[in-house]
């Protein structure tokens, strides 16, 4: 029987192309991307009901599954909104978490109750971040915990439409709408022309073919990230280029893995590569094995690891911050949207 690893490796490929395997699943396909707009027409209509809250809200998500880069978004658009003047809070469902129920993200949570990327948000961010099943209920429960916060972002949630929205971004990376089919035949949760405020690309560079499938006028997104810091703690960050000439190994339990591996060569690093499932949990040991003297891994992978006994003191681990750079205007952009209104 095929892993889940395997299986989601095999369908990540067969999305970016329309081959033998997308033409065979076009009419299921072709099915949810029914079932996808009715239900966001009976949303619009008003036949299903949305709640809005006190304050504005703004949406961060994308329409291809997984691995674009919402979570550096989202720390950005805090910290923009914060310099703005703003107080922003965050609110997310937590990948993995155990209960529906709202709960607040501290630096101690254990990501396996309210997820590695809300925990990575709350600690990059530095403002309050609350995990819950249905998006409204956790608003409502971040904004009666601190009153001060008067926008919220919601991590995810762009098909969530039980919680309205007053300003949406779409985020894209350089896989632009892969084969351009909905699931199961393609990556996209719905179609490409669904309305949206703003469209961010995470790629290098924007192709005219790139800006064109994904729509919207694009702003372009990069994650920069030059320095490497011990996971342990013990011991000061050094620049990626001064890894060069060692035994290195990168690890990315991330929804797209090539992209950090892709960013450390683009610092002059030799290192085998060591791909994991997006949110893996580590504790199948993946790195006992390895002969290595320095095992590079993401942040989302390290707010994990760091909970792990056999894993936190390992002096093998290194850490690789990144962080998005983006045009300003789209945050000045952003801000006169909810300023247009109460902010409380």
């Amino acid at each position: 029987m095929a892993s889940p690893s395997h299986l989601e490796t095999t369908l990540t490929r067969a999305w970016l192309r329309r081959g033998i395997l997308a033409w065979t699943l076009l009419p299921l396909a072709l099915l949810f991307r029914m079932l996808a707009a009715t239900r966001a027409l009976l949303f619009r209509a008003g036949v299903l009901k949305s709640e809005r809250l006190p304050v504005p809200v703004v949406v961060v998500g994308n329409i291809f599954i997984g691995g674009t880069g919402k979570t550096p978004l989202t720390i950005w658009l805090a910290r923009a909104l914060r310099a703005a003047g703003l107080r922003p809070g965050v609110i997310s469902r937590g990948h993995g978490g155990k209960e529906s129920a709202p709960r607040d993200v501290l630096p101690s949570s254990d990501p396996r109750e309210v997820g590695d990327e809300p925990l990575l948000i709350a600690a990059r961010a530095a403002c309050p971040v609350v995990v819950g099943r249905r998006r409204a209920e956790a608003g409502r429960a971040l904004l009666a915990a601190h009153p001060e916060v008067n926008v919220l972002i919601a991590d995810d949630g762009l098909q969530h439409y039980a919680l309205a929205r007053d300003v949406e971004i779409v985020l894209f990376d350089g896989r632009g709408v892969g084969n351009g089919w909905t699931l199961p035949a393609g990556p996209l949760r719905e179609a490409p022309s669904r309305r949206r405020d703003f469209t961010v690309v995470n790629a290098p560079a924007i192709t005219a073919a790139l800006a064109d499938a994904v729509g919207g006028r694009p702003y372009r997104m990069q994650l920069e990230g030059g320095l490497a810091e011990p996971l342990s703690g013990a011991g000061s960050p050094v620049p990626l280029a001064a890894l060069a000439g060692k035994r290195l190994v990168a690890s990315a339990g991330i929804g797209n893995p090539g992209r950090f591996f892709a960013m450390l060569r683009g610092h002059g690093l030799d290192f085998a590569e060591l791909p994991l499932p997006d949110h893996h949990d580590f504790l199948d040991q993946p790195f006992a094995a390895l002969d290595a003297d320095v095992i590079l891994i993401t942040e989302k992978d390290a707010v994990k690891c760091r909970q792990l006994d056999n894993l936190k003191d390992d002096p093998r681990l290194w850490v690789v911050p990144v962080t998005a750079q983006l045009d300003a205007a789209l945050a000045e952009q952003i801000v006169e949207k909810c300023r247009g209104r109460s902010t409380a």
